[in-house]
């Protein structure tokens, strides 16, 4: 019975991310222009970089969707998307400790705002939350419905 509860919290924790990458993967790719800007306004890369991180960050994010939906090489998907949303809380803290006023693109447009427009605690938070799910995919990435259990 624990087992299958820890399974079916981990099945919970692998839709939830593939959602939340789907999304965002989604809605960047729609405008890879508005993706790379939203890269730009964060002021951390090279130019040089800009566009293949804008054109590559929504590809990446699909692909973890799909891995984490399909149930497939969940471990590694976990840890990819950990360290995904680490430098993604790095950067919103970092634009938040210079004092920028940037929306996070993180589901499309992103860009400068209006200090009164900018979220940065909550998508802190958002991002934490999304950490931890990922973190208890890298701890016990065995679940229900999952494409590792042919392999194993």
């Amino acid at each position: 019975m624990r087992k299958r509860y820890r399974r079916s919290v981990s099945l919970v924790a692998r839709i939830a991310l593939a959602v939340v990458w789907c999304a965002a993967g989604w809605a960047k790719i729609q405008d890879p222009q508005a993706s790379v800007h939203a890269v730009r306004v964060y002021r951390v890369l090279p130019e040089a970089l800009l566009t293949p991180v804008g054109y590559g960050l929504p590809a990446l994010e699909l692909a973890l969707a799909a891995l984490l939906l399909l149930g497939l090489r969940c471990r590694l998907a976990a840890v990819l998307s950990a360290a995904l949303l680490v430098a993604f809380l790095a950067g919103i803290v970092q634009a938040a400790i210079r004092g920028m006023s940037i929306d996070c693109g993180c589901f499309g447009g992103g860009g400068e705002v209006a200090a009164s427009d900018t979220r940065y605690t909550k998508e802190i938070l958002r991002d934490l939350g999304l950490i931890c799910l990922s973190a208890r995919l890298i701890h016990r990435p065995a679940s229900r419905y999952a494409l590792d259990d042919l392999f194993d």
